[in-house]
């Protein structure tokens, strides 16, 4: 199984079991990470599941769509590796996936 580890912004981690085929944000709730509320249920329609790819994944994970980076357009402290986790499928590929949230979602 896929494990991902969401770290809080003051550091608390949580690595976690994730299905494939599932977002990182579905990971996220279904294993009550704090800090991804998901608001718009996973749709890209807004951006409270925003995370921080660490940068040795960042080409694994995929580029951000247009739709996707409008949204973000709307996020709060937002870096070149800030992701919205909705967007990112789990897959295999994924194992070892590190992401961090953002101070304003803790």
């Amino acid at each position: 199984m896929t494990k991902i580890t969401f770290i809080e912004h003051d550091g608390t981690e949580h690595t976690v079991e994730a299905v494939n085929g599932l977002t990182v944000m579905e990971t996220a709730i279904r294993n009550m990470v704090p800090g991804i509320d998901a608001d718009c249920g996973g749709a890209c329609a807004c951006a409270t599941c925003h995370v921080y790819v660490d940068t040795a994944w960042e080409d694994k994970t995929g580029e951000r769509s247009s739709m996707e980076q409008s949204m973000l357009d709307f996020a709060s402290d937002v870096e070149a590796t800030s992701r919205l986790s909705c967007q990112i499928k789990v897959s295999d590929e994924l194992d070892g996936l590190v992401v961090r949230l953002p101070e304003q979602q803790g």
